[in-house]
């Protein structure tokens, strides 16, 4: 088993911040009074933990298909991350979030299930 499995539950708690984020910066207050998330004002900090996030997320889902485990729980994380990007282009402003809450719940799953493996392999 790889160690890099043990930054699933880390990447859990990413994703639930990520939805957390979504809901603040394009939720339901934001549609109702017309906001645009790129004119709100994201602080530096919050900018560069979430862009590192990401950044790191990538890699370790690129770095699950070097092991026979985890290639299919990283093919699909990358899969959902894919039809979800594609979605959100071609959609209007208002069912990105809706887009972004199914695909963070759909990850999370996935997540949950790559640690319930690993945990029963140990």
């Amino acid at each position: 088993m790889s160690p890099l499995l043990l930054f699933a539950p880390l990447f859990i708690v990413f994703e639930l911040w990520q939805i957390f984020i979504g809901e603040r910066y394009l939720g339901i207050k934001q549609i109702a009074r017309g906001g645009d998330p790129r004119e709100l004002n994201l602080s530096q900090f919050i900018a560069f933990c979430w862009s590192t996030g990401i950044i790191l997320y990538w890699l370790w889902m690129l770095s699950l298909l070097a092991f026979p485990f985890s290639r299919v729980f990283g093919l699909c994380l990358l899969g959902v991350i894919g039809i979800g990007f594609g979605l959100r282009r071609n959609c209007r402003l208002q069912w990105v979030l809706v887009i972004l809450t199914v695909e963070g719940a759909i990850r999370i799953g996935l997540l949950f299930s790559l640690c319930a493996m690993a945990w029963r392999r140990l």
